[in-house]
């Protein structure tokens, strides 16, 4: 299949506008004292100036921010071009170009570079899309902890007989339960919580009840935060 090709008027304006334009920067270049490819740099860096404020322009007006700067350099790309347009249509004689527009064509390598720099290099407010998830902080789920009943080993029997009954032995306090330090943490949030709501230092009791656990192990965590 063939497909025809329709030119569009305004494109082609634009081909011949942008022509024109570059013409008459580079003869207003060369006339400057900018001679050889020199002379062909300064519309293109002209152009690219023009071309990149604009589309920095575009981007802050469509993220909703200040677009001054990019107005800034983008009306300093349009007076270099329509200034050039201007100086050779007789107005100046460019075989007697005057000291201030040479110095102007001289110095216009740092301000596009200057200009460039500041267009790419300026910061900019992530979008919704861009920015990163915070991933909420993982709670920590403190699992009732069983600890096994001390069983208290029987007595055995005597081999000879007693006739006065033996006292029973008093019952020994039971051995420190080993306390996680995650629990401890946790627990000593709470306990900050607590005093902070209460004016008063949190218990065994409160800690049994809040974190489910049994009375041996509240008591070593009451101790733990005393």
């Amino acid at each position: 299949m063939t497909r025809k090709v329709r030119l569009d008027a305004v494109l082609v304006q634009a081909v011949i506008a942008g022509a024109l334009s570059f013409a008459h920067l580079h003869d207003l270049a060369a006339a400057a004292g900018q001679t050889g490819w020199k002379a062909w740099a300064y519309p293109v860096s002209v152009d690219l100036l023009l071309v990149a404020a604009w589309r920095r322009l575009r981007s802050l007006r469509a993220q909703g921010e200040s677009a001054r700067a990019a107005w800034t350099w983008f009306t300093v790309a349009l007076a270099a071009s329509l200034g050039a347009n201007v100086a050779t249509a007789g107005l100046l004689d460019l075989n007697d170009v005057p000291d201030w527009l040479r110095i102007l064509v001289a110095g216009w390598p740092a301000l596009a570079f200057l200009g460039g720099t500041l267009l790419v290099h300026s910061p900019t407010t992530p979008t919704t899309a861009d920015a990163e998830a915070v991933e909420p902080e993982p709670l920590l789920v403190v699992e009732p902890v069983t600890v096994p009943a001390e069983s208290t080993p029987e007595p055995e029997p005597h081999a000879v007989e007693q006739s006065e009954p033996v006292p029973a032995l008093p019952a020994s306090p039971p051995p420190p339960v080993d306390v996680p330090p995650a629990l401890v943490d946790h627990a000593r949030k709470l306990a900050d919580a607590h005093r902070a709501a209460t004016g008063t230092p949190i218990d065994a009791t409160t800690l049994q009840v809040r974190l489910g656990l049994p009375g041996p192990m509240a008591d070593q965590l009451a101790a733990h935060l005393a």
